[in-house]
Parts: C-alpha cells; structure tokens; sequence
C-alpha cells in the first residue's frame, strides 16, 4: 500500500545518489553487465596471447672482503710483503662495476647481441636464441651503429631467400636477394654471410626476421634489464638479474656479465705486479751489461800484468780490508738501490704508474710508504675509469697522490744522506787499512778495486733474479675477488605478462565499467528519478503509479538487446488510448491505482458532497490525462459516481479515450448547446468491462473537449464554466478535471477556483528536480487548493498480481512527446 499523506514538511532531496541504487539500478541490466564483463576478459585473454612471455633469471655472487684475490693457503701469505693484495673490497664500487657501460658493451659484443632473431608465432614473434637458433647472421662491413631488419627464409638444400630487406633509417624502400649458405651475398649495406649452427636441421625450412639494431642501442637495452643488487646491507653477496624473453639468452647474459668482470678485476689488480716486473727486468738489463764488463776488465789486466797473489805478510791487514769492503759493498748495495729508486720517482710519466716495491732497501718506512701510494693509485685508476679527471674525487686523489710521493723523496733523500754519512765513515776505516798495504804493488790494488766492483754487481743481479721470480709467482697466484653461489636460474613460469592479474582486473573493470556507466548517467540525471527523490516534500503525496512493461522490455538496454538480436531498428508504436483499469485485474498497474484510490477517498475534502479534483502538472507528457481517466475508472469501479471534464481544450488528450467527440466542453462553454447531459460520454461501455458491474448505471463519464476553440481561458472564465460545475455536483460523488500545465497556460488557475484540491502528476524521468522546490513553494504559499502530488513512470517489475500491459498515452502540445507506458 502506497504511503498515506504526509504533511511534514522538509527540505528537497540533495540529489545524491546511493551506491545501492546504483548497484541494483545496474544488476536490472545483467545482459549488458555480462556482456562487458566477457569482453573485458576476453581483451584481457587477447592481451596476454599477444604480449611476449619475460623470463627473469636471478645469479647470486659472493665479493671477498679479505681482500681481492688473496688466497687462505699458508703457503701464500708471506707474499703479503709485496704490497700487491692490501685494499678491502667495496661492494657499492663493485655494483656499480657491474652496471658499467663498459662491461656491457665487452658482453654484447661476445655474444653478438645486436643481432636479433624471432620465429614466427600464432600471436607474436617468438625469440630464437641457442638451440632454438638453427642459423646466424653477419655482415663484417656494416658499421656497429646501424640497423638492419629484414625476412630469412633457408630452405634444407641451404637456397637462402631474403626478402623486405632495408635500413632502419629508410623503411620506405627495401630489397630482395638470394644466396646459399656461408656464401657473402651482397646487399645495399655491405656483404651478408648465412651461417648455419649445430642446430640447423637440413631436412626442415627455416623462416627468421633478423633485426640488428644499433651497437649503442643494444648496449643500452640490456644494460636497463640488469639489476644488480645487494643480498643485505651487512652481508657481502651482490644479486644479479636480468629480465629476457628467452631463458637461454637470458642465462648467457648472466654468465658472461660474470665471467668479463672477473676477467676485469683480474687485470686491474696484476697492474703493480706488472709495473714490479718492467722495472726487475730493466735493472737487470743495465748490471748484466756492467758485470760482463767487469769480467772483461779482470781478465785482461790479469793477462797483461801477470798479477800475482797476494803474500802472506799483508794476510793480515788485507783481511782487514777485506771485512771493511764487505760492509762498504754492502752499503753500496743500499746507496745504489736508494738512487735507482730516487731515480725513477724523479723520472717523467710515473705519475700514472705504481712505484717498484720489494728494491732490497732496508728502510721499511719507505716501504710501507710505497705501498700506500701504490694502493691509493689503484684506487685512484679504478675510479678514473668509471668517470673523468674532473671528478671531484679523482682531483682529490691526485694531490693525495703528489703529496705522498713529495713525501716519498724526502724520505728517500734523508735515508741517502744517512747512507752517505755512514759510507764516509767506512772509507775512512778502509783507507787506514789500505794505506799499510801501501807497500803492495799497484796492480794489486787495482785487482782488489776491480772485483769489489765484481762483487757487489754478482749480488745485486742475484737480488734481483730472486725479486723477479717472487713477482711472478705473485702473479701466478692472484684469484677471482668473487665466487658464484647462485648460479642463473629461476622458476620458468613468466612474471610477465601476470596473466591471473591481467584476467582480474580486466573482469573487475568488465564489472565496474557498467557501474561507472549508470552512476555517472544517475549523476548527470537532473531528473527526479525515483521515490526518494521526493520524500523529503513537504507537499504530500497520494500515490506511485509505476512504469512496467513486457517481459524482457522492461528497460531501455532490454529494448536495445531486442533490437540487436533481431538486427533491426524498433519502429516507433503508434500511441494507444486505452483503460489499463479493469474489474478483477491484479496486476501492479491495477493496484497502483486502487491504492491511489484508497488515499484520494481518505483524505477527501468534503465527505459527504461533491469532490473537485483538477489535474495538472509542470511539464507536458507527464501522463495526468492517462492518470485522470484511470483514476476516475478506479473510482467509479466502486460504484462511485464519476465525471471526468477534459479541461485541456487545446489538445484534448482525454478526449481521445472516447473517440474524441465532435461536440463537448467548448461548445457548452461557448453557448452553442444547452443540454448538458447529451455531451457527457461514457468512459467505459458495459460491453467493453470484463465482470459485471454492481449496478446496471453507467458510473463514469466524460465531457469531451468537442471543437477546439480559439479562446479556451476566455471560455474557462466565463460564467457558464462555474454554471457546470454546479450543475455537475448533485449528480456526482467525483469531478475530476484533467488540466494544461500550469506552466504552458493560465487554465490550470483559473479552473482551481472551483477544485476542492489540485493534484500534481510528477513523471520520474522528466521533471527536473529543481522544480520540486517551486512545486513545495506552491504548497507553502496555497497557490492552489489542497495541493498533493502524484509521482508516475517510476520503474517497477512484474509482482505477484498478474502480468503487466504496455499501453501508451501522451502530450502533444507541439513538443511531440510519445510514451510508451512502461518503456
């Protein structure tokens, strides 16, 4: 039953639409909800057919931080003196070796990555990598910073056919060749050579597409899809990754990443050994030279000069002698080696090169001086080599560098003068001694001068033969700073494309996209839409006359889905004027109206007499003429005396429910007939009911408009309009008058002078919400009698009363409006 009266007044509806009005508004439509939500799956499954599988492979390496290349063998460590192995590892510089242009482009170029292969595929180019790759590709003339793309086809006898053949810088004009296997066949951009692999399978044609892109391009591809990463920020393990749509490539990239910065590493800490090793075998060069001529003089005095040996009276002080030349040998030794070093620091270019370490002298401080320069310079090239000489950093390292070398010569010059100072004091010593042998011949002294010289040159060679053969096997010794713990591999299942994400969200947007439709059509929707949207009146509220129509067409998407089925466009129906009323019906439509019934008697204004109800609305179309004639039916079905005045003279509407006679209103209004009682037409013959009637008196009536006058608001305020109405009262319990708009014309405010209430037809859909203030303004200000609202065409669905009927009824007033009630 339909809410009684309510006279509290409240403001008007805010227009906020609920979510679940939305959400059942838009479950009505479940074929088009369907039908999004299978074509957003199916672009989804599309989407993923087509998008390329990406494997990720993950490799895992663990940076020892003892330092770079030691070996833990015992055997080893005494080599730790050389200097060669003293700087502990920086993972985040290791990193960044890893992320290097410089590594990726030795890698691109060892696996030939700037040429690409796809094998055709029912939905995109598959990679073809390893042994999926039965032939390759080269051109040795091509320069490395152009592309080429073009179609291989290599037939089992090895025929080669390559077709859509062009640059990457002309894709307009391209080219066809021919060829066999390993045969050079010319093209625009240079010789091309087919090569088949091990995998190439004589009995099977192969088709390719072969890309080769751009030297650069190719290094800055795969260098974007390496991650490298740290395992924790306390732990020293680097993870790898590198994102490929092929597993094998992917792998092989990894490894050789791998396998060039060990190489690297390798190189760079066997820089001092190097430079150790020039310097020994320079050195050795120079005092072999000088020993041969030692030799040389020797013999030759010896044979010129018959030296004899020496007697046995200078045994004694040449013993002496010899002791002090031992200690002066040996301090030459020293002096020598403290000059070659002085030497070399004060040579040109040994800015860039690591010092000698391990020269024999005896100074430990210059030593350990030496070696804190030579690791400072590795550090310094290291660096050097990833950026430029203006780097902050390497300018910083560069007067370190030249400090501690400035550093270096002073300590190298302090310990010559201390040497000097001790070799006077030797010389002394042996100068006292030579002078007794004073007495010895000339040639005696000669000889002893001569192999001194001899002596100290044997053991200086020997010093440095044995420097030499620790460099060497220094060298020998030096091991990878890193160790593999994870080798390449991961699951082989894709991360992408994320297919059961792609799927839901493409199933959710087929979801929400129907949703998003209806909540942004209700948003826009100025229109009162349904019963909430006028709850809030203060104006009270009769009834709700719903909008129902056949199965399957009960909605705007069902029409259009019945259009699409049949592939035709729906004519427009013709508008019928017909009594959706009838006796022992229970459909909606039926007991909307016997509800609307019940409330009008209920608040009736006189409850014995007449009661004038006028008709009206603000829009045209809004149905008070199919609401005037079926109201006044359902109150006459309950043996009420009914008459229903077509008030609107211009058009007419319910007038045309009885065929629209030639005679009526306007004719009585205008004094052109005088028997009222032959103008009044019944609305609903006997033979037309479905039942029978309590009473054998036709109850229902209806004074048409007959000739559409010139003046209808002259004719409504002529006497003659309040003479019918009162004449009509005695012999009616109900005098329903249908009206214009009272917004088209003044005719509604005129005849509400003799309503005893003024009902409004509100229609869902067509009112815009707006105007329910006005339509309460009215109600405040007593505009019109009694005023109560009536809300139509709201939407509803077939109940349990029986099945619903189509009928339309309409509103002409030259805006040519046409409604299917129901639709």
């Amino acid at each position: 039953m339909a809410t009684p009266i309510n006279n509290k007044k409240n403001q008007a509806n805010n227009g906020i639409v609920p979510l679940t009005d939305v959400l059942f508004k838009t479950l009505s439509y479940w074929p088009w909800l369907l039908l999004s939500v299978l074509v957003c799956v199916g672009i989804g499954l599309l989407k993923v057919a087509r998008t390329p599988s990406v494997y990720t492979r993950s490799a895992a390496l663990l940076i020892k931080e003892e330092g770079k290349g030691k070996s833990t063998s015992a055997g080893i460590d005494q080599f730790g003196e050389f200097g060669l192995f003293s700087n502990n590892t920086n993972i985040q510089n290791e990193m960044m070796t890893f992320k290097s242009p410089d590594l990726m482009e030795e890698v691109v170029k060892r696996l030939n990555l700037d040429y690409n292969y796809y094998l055709p595929g029912r939905f995109h180019k598959i990679v073809a990598y390893g042994t999926t790759l039965p032939v390759t590709v080269s051109m040795p003339d091509l320069p490395e910073n152009n592309g080429i793309q073009f179609s291989l086809e290599v037939s089992g006898q090895g025929k080669v056919a390559i077709s859509d053949f062009r640059l990457l810088s002309d894709k307009k004009e391209k080219f066809d060749y021919q060829g066999t296997l390993e045969d050079t066949i010319p093209t625009i951009a240079g010789p091309l050579i087919v090569r088949p692999t091990i995998y190439f399978d004589r009995d099977r044609n192969v088709e390719l597409e072969v890309q080769k892109i751009p030297f650069s391009a190719a290094v800055g591809s795969y260098g974007a899809r390496l991650g490298v990463s740290q395992d924790n920020a306390q732990g020293s393990v680097i993870n790898l990754t590198f994102s490929d749509q092929d597993i094998q490539r992917a792998d092989a990239v990894l490894n050789t990443v791998i396998g060039v910065y060990n190489e690297n590493w390798i190189r760079d800490r066997n820089q001092i050994a190097v430079s150790t090793s020039n310097f020994i075998n320079e050195r050795l060069a120079v005092i072999e030279n000088e020993l041969g001529n030692v030799d040389s003089d020797i013999s030759s005095f010896k044979s010129a000069n018959l030296v004899p040996d020496v007697g046995a009276a200078a045994a004694a002080y040449f013993g002496e002698s010899q002791a002090l030349g031992q200690d002066i040998m040996a301090l030459n030794n020293q002096i020598q080696m403290t000059r070659y070093v002085r030497s070399y620091l004060s040579s040109e270019g040994v800015g860039d090169k690591p010092l000698p370490t391990n020269t024999g002298m005896e100074n430990l401080n210059i030593q350990s001086q030496i070696s804190d320069y030579n690791a400072k310079l590795l550090e310094r090239n290291n660096l050097l080599a990833k950026s430029s000489e203006k780097n902050p950093l390497v300018q910083r390292m560069d007067k370190e560098l030249s400090e501690m070398q400035g550093a270096i010569l002073a300590s190298v010059d302090n310990y010559m003068i201390n040497l000097q100072t001790q070799m006077k004091g030797l010389q002394g010593m042996r100068g006292a001694a030579t002078s007794k042998l004073a007495s010895s011949p000339t040639q005696e002294k000669y000889l002893l001068s001569v192999e001194r010289q001899q002596k100290v040159k044997e053991d200086l060679y020997l010093f440095l033969l044995q420097k030499r053969e620790d460099n060497e096997l220094s060298q020998a010794f030096s091991a990878y700073n890193s160790r593999v713990i994870k080798k390449p591999g991961a699951s082989p299942i894709p991360p992408v494309p994320n297919k059961k994400m792609i799927v839901a969200v493409c199933f959710l947007i087929g979801l929400g996209f129907p949703f998003a439709i209806v909540y942004a059509g209700e948003i826009m929707n100025s229109k009162v839409r349904g019963r909430k949207d006028v709850e809030a009146l203060a104006i009270p509220m009769l009834g709700e006359i719903p909008q129902v129509g056949k199965a399957g067409t009960s909605s705007r998407f069902g029409k259009i889905l019945k259009a699409v089925r049949s592939g035709k466009n729906k004519k427009k129906e013709e508008t019928k004027y017909e009594i959706v009323v009838k006796p022992g019906s229970r459909n909606i439509i039926n007991e909307a109206f016997r509800v609307l019934r019940t409330n009008i008697e209920f608040s009736r204004i006189n409850q014995e007499g007449c009661n004038v109800l006028a008709v009206t609305s603000f829009n045209p179309g809004s149905g008070k003429s199919f609401i005037t004639v079926n109201l006044g039916d359902a109150i006459a079905l309950k043996d009420k005396k009914v008459v229903i005045i077509d008030g609107d003279m211009r058009h007419g509407s319910a007038s045309a429910y009885v065929g629209r006679p030639e005679k009526g209103l306007a004719d009585y209004l205008a004094g052109n007939i005088s028997d009222l009682s032959s103008l009044l037409v019944p609305l609903t013959p006997q033979s037309d009911r479905s039942g029978s009637l309590p009473s054998s008196e036709k109850t229902a009536y209806i004074l048409p408009v007959g000739s559409v006058p010139p003046n209808p608001t002259e004719l409504l305020e002529s006497p003659r309009f309040k003479q019918l109405i009162e004449t009509l009262k005695p012999e009616f319990d109900y005098i329903i008058i249908d009206c214009p708009p009272i917004e088209v014309v003044a005719d509604a405010q005129i005849i509400d002078q003799f309503a005893d209430r003024t009902i409004f037809v509100i229609r869902a859909g067509l009112l815009e919400r707006s105007m329910l203030s006005e339509l309460d303004r009215l109600y405040e200000q007593k505009k019109f009698s009694h005023a109560a609202f009536i809300l139509n065409g709201t939407m509803a669905s077939e109940g349990k009363y029986g099945y619903a009927h189509t009928y339309k009824y309409g509103y002409g007033y030259g805006y040519g409006y046409g409604y299917n009630y129901g639709s």
